[in-house]
């Protein structure tokens, strides 16, 4: 069983991950977006939990393959996030979108959660179901922590509701 993954397995793996990787032709055309996202702020230590909105900006721009995006975020407890990064659409199909993305920014954290430093940054995965007007509709994972840049760096998880709509 091992020989036959190990020398027929790599082709037919590497084949499913380039179907899964194709973009349908209206994917190449894609506008730049605005997005709304609600969600809940410190989902794993739940210790300072918060609602979370943000409003972000994804241009149509790029830098390779990567596409640019700016946001901001806040909590009901006065923490902000302000951002700016990179992300990649990869879809499944024709209806499905899975964006990754990783966007520096400058934090305050108002009464909210200590992140231990102004410079943070979030790592994020979203999946979306992308409707015939381009809009889409999709749940995010997002990861914000300083990188150990100052002396503590707890993190924060954000679960949330994403509404993107092409303009």
């Amino acid at each position: 069983m091992k020989r036959a993954i190990t020398r027929g397995g790599a082709p037919v793996l590497a084949g499913a991950l380039a179907a899964a990787l194709w973009t349908a032709p209206a994917a190449a055309q894609d506008p730049e977006f605005f997005a709304v996202s609600l969600g809940y702020h410190d989902i794993q230590r739940n210790r300072k939990p918060a609602l979370e909105g943000r409003i972000e900006y994804r241009s149509d721009k790029r830098l390779g393959f990567l596409k640019t995006l700016g946001g901001l975020m806040a909590t009901a407890d006065g923490a902000a996030y302000l951002y700016a990064g990179v992300s990649v659409d990869v879809y499944l199909g024709r209806r499905w979108v899975v964006t990754p993305s990783f966007a520096p920014g400058l934090y305050r954290r108002g009464s909210g959660k200590d992140l231990g430093h102004v410079v943070e940054f979030r790592s994020q995965l979203e999946i979306a179901y992308r409707f015939d007007d381009r809009s889409r509709i999709g749940i995010s994972y997002n990861h914000v922590s300083n990188a150990s840049l100052g002396d503590r760096n707890p993190g924060v998880e954000t679960l949330a509701l994403t509404y993107a709509v092409p303009f």
